[in-house]
Formats: structure tokens, C-alpha cells, sequence
């Protein structure tokens, strides 16, 4: 939909954000905001800031949300910019051309002969069905009828079976339209279904009937924007559920990490279902003395060095930040041998420019690097030096295993790491109470800081660990793990938590139980006793 052409560069392009979850925005409007100068949202902002562009600018509607800003208002910041060919974003809740809620703001646009475009997301009408498991034609079904409970609605004029409801502002009042619907005439047994949060890892679901939900979602005790959907197709969840199936889904599952940690762990356990909270331990701060890593870079710059071998991410960033004091870059390491250990280890040196000689393709371990490592040679290596950057606690074995091949390792602290402050009271009422159903520890590290800054995890809460060190250290602090990585890899890690997820459910569902979720069940076993 477009406006007539005025005199704007650039039109002013709306788009709906659909449910607020970023990976179901459309390809036009992931390039919309790659390429924004200013960006203009009403919610979910930081959910949406890995498609914005460095120097996007951004402004919020929200200011209360008790008090909305007006839709004139909203557009206003949108004029000036404009005008001066800058490239305007209007990210909207939802589809805002459902409910015209754009009326204000295009009027606005209008009187100030702007041009506007508008990129569809994906309607909460048609993604919380799919993702609730509801094919809204299925069955009896012959007609769909979309409602708003924000406005009076004549509930004798659907009774018909054959018509499927699908009603919009209404999960809070679920019971009330049931009751409504029954006492004028429609089939108790009709089922129903109530969906929050609607295709995003939040998206909880309550099914019933018309004569069961009053009572249903009662007890349910939840609460949040949603949508209520009545007619035969709901009975029909189990065979289009893909969603809520997943092995993870629901779960609350904590990552302590370092603070700067990336979210790719996050990402990986969203895909299983799962909702994560992170939780810094560990804050990265340079070395107390710098003397020992500036003359390590004289020493790279003078080919003091015949091998690099970097152990994590922290080390390439100091090693990267220290170059840059001296004005240097990547070419400092030219004539030099690389050795990395880890994925992560590698993109960030060759983000940087230096692409490794040497990697273990068999794991992340320093065993591992150390079984592929060169015996020094005194006829082809001309060097027989190594600097090794590492963290101020890391352990002696690789570089004791370097000298038994006949290496001299400068075994450099590169950086240091000491705990973070505590999280939140709410978060470490939730660790110590079981509120959390998995805590995935990375390291041995993470285990002694967690529990320094926040207590040890509830006995019911799922403890996975990447590998035996860490194990041992959970083990130590009075943790029993579940679940351990085949290889102290994350990826690994969260495919082995995913299947102890479905192990836990296709147990308790030969019980006849309907929670597994370790948070859920410690809930049902305090109500019971």
C-alpha cells in the first residue's frame, strides 16, 4: 500500500512486527532496517536490534504503557528526518492494518507530503493458530470469523458448529465468553483453546471446552496479550502440534557465562523450545601489570616467535586490543605459525585477518591441541619459542605439554577474569527455589562463580555440563548431573539437554502425567504435600 508520490527521497516505511519474534520478520523488511537511518519502534526494541545497522538512530513510543503515545506523535520524529532524505523505519506492534491503528499517523504523513510504504508481518491471526496447532479449516469447519472482545459482541449470532472463532483482546476474559456462548445455546463440548504469547518461546497454551475453560484457565493462573480460538479445529491440536512438542519447549533454562559471551547458545536452545535467561559470572579485565603482554607484542613485531596458540576468544580480543595501542594490526603476525582452539577461537581471529595454521578437528580441548602439536625440530624450525596468551586461572597442561616437545612457551596472562556482580533478588529466588528447570554450565568456572554470586541451583533444576572438569566442579559444590556433553562442545551440550528433555517427557506421559518439566513437577510435589 502507498501513498501518493510527494517529495521525500525516501518514503517513510512502516512495518509490522508481527509476534516480536525477529526470525519471522519478512526479507523486505529485514533489509528495511539494515538500511535505516532512524527507527522509530513501539516495542520489543531490543529483540529486533541485531537486523538495525550501526548507525541507525532509535527512538521509542513507549513511554508509559499506561499512557500510549498518540499516533500523531509517534510520526512525528519521522517528518523532520524525512524531509532531509533519511531513510525512516516505523516499527509497529503486530499488524497495526488490522485494527487500523495507522489512521493518525498516515494522516499525519499525508499533511506533510511524505510517501509511506507498508511491509505486512506476520499477523497474530494466522501465526498463533499455526503455532498453537490449530488449522482453522479443518474438520467441521466451513467459516472463520475474526472478533475484537475490545467491542460489544452479539454472542447468539455464533453458535453455529460449523463456524470456527477466532477472537482477538479476549484471553483474559476466555471464561466469560465461554459461559456467554453456552448460555445462548452453543455446544458445552465445543473446544477451545487459549494462546499467549503466540509463536515466540514464551507462547503458553490452555485447551478446554466452552463448559470446562472458566475453570481451566483459572487454574492456569496466566496472563498476557493472546488470542481465543472456539470451533471443532482445536480438536485437532495434537496432530498439527509442532510447536509446543518440542523437546524443550517451555523450559526456563539459565547459562551462566562470561560477560561477553556471545548468545549463540541462547539461539541454539530457543530452536529446542526453550526460554533462556543469561546470567554474567565472570567479568574479562585486563592484566593487573601490562609489562609481560607488551613485550610479548615487541616480541611478535621482532620474530621472537615461531608459534601463536590462542585458547579462547578473550585471548585473540587482548592480543587484538594490544596491537591496537601500538598502532598495529594483523600483519603483525606475518611469518608467523597460528594454532586455535575452538570454533568461536577461530571466527574471531579471522575476523581480525589471521587464519590459523593449526587446528584440533577433533574438539575444543587443549589435549586436543596438544595431540596434533609439532615436536620442535631443530633442522626446519629455525624458532623455538611460543607465546601462549591466556587467562590469569588457566591451567599448566598445555603449555607443560609444548615443553615436552621441546618448545620454550612464554605462558603470557593476557587477561584476567574475577566474578560478576550478583544477579537480580528475582533470579537468585529462582536458582535456589528450582523457578529454573535446566542451568548449562560451559566451564568449571562458571560452576564456583554461579554459586558465589547466586547460591546453588534447587535439586529438582536439570545441572548439564560440558565436559568432566566440569562435572567435577558441579560435583563438588553438591550438584548431581544429568546431563554431560559426549565432547566439550555447546552445540553438543544443548542436543544432549534436548534429549534428556524427551526422555522426561515420553516418561511421564507413560504415567499418565502431564508435567516434566523439573520446574513444573517441584510445583505439583509442594502442592501435593
Amino acid at each position: 500500500m502507498t501513498g501518493k508520490r510527494k517529495s521525500a527521497l525516501h518514503p517513510v516505511v512502516f512495518i509490522g512486527a508481527g509476534p516480536a519474534e525477529p526470525d519471522l520478520l519478512p526479507v523486505r523488511a529485514i533489509n528495511a532496517l539494515k538500511y535505516a537511518d532512524l527507527v522509530i519502534a513501539d516495542e520489543y526494541l531490543e529483540d529486533f536490534a541485531a537486523h538495525l545497522a550501526p548507525q541507525a538512530e532509535i527512538v521509542s513510543t513507549t513511554i508509559d504503557e499506561d499512557l500510549p503515545m498518540s499516533g500523531d506523535l509517534k510520526i512525528k520524529f519521522a517528518i523532520d528526518p524525512a524531509k532531509e532524505g533519511k531513510s525512516v523505519v516505523r516499527l509497529c506492534a503486530d499488524d497495526p492494518m488490522l485494527v487500523d491503528a495507522l489512521s493518525k499517523e498516515i494522516s499525519a504523513l499525508n499533511k506533510a507530503r511524505l510517501e509511506f510504504e507498508y511491509i505486512p508481518g506476520i499477523s497474530s491471526i494466522t501465526s498463533t493458530p499455526a503455532h498453537a496447532g490449530v488449522s482453522l479449516f479443518s474438520g467441521k469447519s466451513k467459516e472463520v470469523r475474526i472478533l475484537d472482545a475490545m467491542h460489544p459482541i452479539d454472542w447468539s449470532e455464533h453458535l453455529d458448529p460449523k463456524v470456527t472463532l477466532v477472537i482477538l483482546n479476549a484471553t483474559d476474559k476466555a471464561g466469560q465468553i465461554a459461559n456467554n456462548l453456552v448460555a445462548r445455546g452453543r455446544d458445552g463440548e465445543t473446544p477451545m483453546v487459549v494462546t499467549r504469547e503466540g509463536s515466540t518461546v514464551e507462547q503458553r497454551s490452555v485447551a478446554s471446552t466452552l463448559d470446562r475453560m472458566s475453570t481451566d484457565a483459572k487454574a492456569a493462573r496466566q496472563s498476557g496479550p493472546g488470542l481465543v480460538i472456539i470451533g471443532d479445529p482445536v480438536s485437532n491440536r495434537s496432530k498439527y502440534s509442532w510447536f509446543e512438542s518440542k523437546p524443550l519447549f517451555g523450559w526456563k533454562v539459565l547459562v551462566p557465562r562470561t560477560k561477553d559471551d556471545g548468545g549463540k547458545a541462547a539461539k541454539a536452545l530457543t530452536r529446542y523450545g526453550a526460554v533462556t535467561i543469561d546470567v554474567p559470572t565472570i567479568s574479562v579485565e585486563p592484566p593487573r601489570t601490562p609489562q609481560q603482554m607488551e613485550r610479548a607484542v615487541n616480541g611478535l613485531v621482532s620474530g621472537r616467535y615461531q608459534w601463536v596458540a590462542f585458547t579462547s576468544t578473550n585471548a585473540v580480543r587482548a592480543v587484538k586490543e594490544k596491537l591496537a595501542e601500538y598502532g598495529l594490526d594483523a600483519r603483525a603476525f606475518s611469518g608467523i605459525k597460528v594454532a586455535a582452539i575452538g570454533d568461536k577461537t577461530v571466527e574471531s581471529l579471522i575476523e581480525f585477518g589471521v587464519v590459523p595454521d593449526l587446528v584440533p578437528d577433533k574438539s575444543d580441548s587443549s589435549d586436543d591441541l596438544l595431540e596434533v602439536w609439532p615436536t620442535f625440530d631443530q633442522v626446519f624450525d629455525p624458532i623455538n619459542r611460543v607465546f601462549l596468551p591466556r587467562a590469569d586461572i588457566a591451567v599448566e597442561s598445555l603449555a607443560e605439554g609444548m615443553i615436552k616437545k621441546g618448545w620454550e612457551v612464554e605462558d603470557i596472562t593476557a587477561f584476567r577474569t574475577v566474578r560478576a556482580a550478583p544477579p537480580t533478588a528475582e533470579i537468585r529466588e529462582a536458582i535456589k527455589t528450582g523457578g529454573f528447570d535446566a542451568v548449562l554450565f560451559s566451564s568449571a568456572s562458571t560452576v564456583r562463580n554461579l554459586v558465589g554470586i547466586a547460591g546453588k541451583p534447587h535439586p529438582t533444576t536439570v545441572i548439564a555440563a560440558i565436559g568432566p572438569a566440569t562435572a567435577q566442579a558441579a560435583l563438588e559444590h553438591g550438584l548431581v548431573v544429568s546431563v554431560q556433553a559426549e565432547e566439550p562442545n555447546m552445540a553438543v551440550l544443548i542436543d544432549a539437554l534436548a534429549a534428556h528433555g524427551e526422555k522426561l517427557k515420553e516418561a511421564a506421559l507413560e504415567k499418565g502425567e502431564t508435567s516434566w518439566r523439573p520446574s513444573k513437577r517441584r510445583n505439583a510435589l509442594r502442592r501435593r504435600y
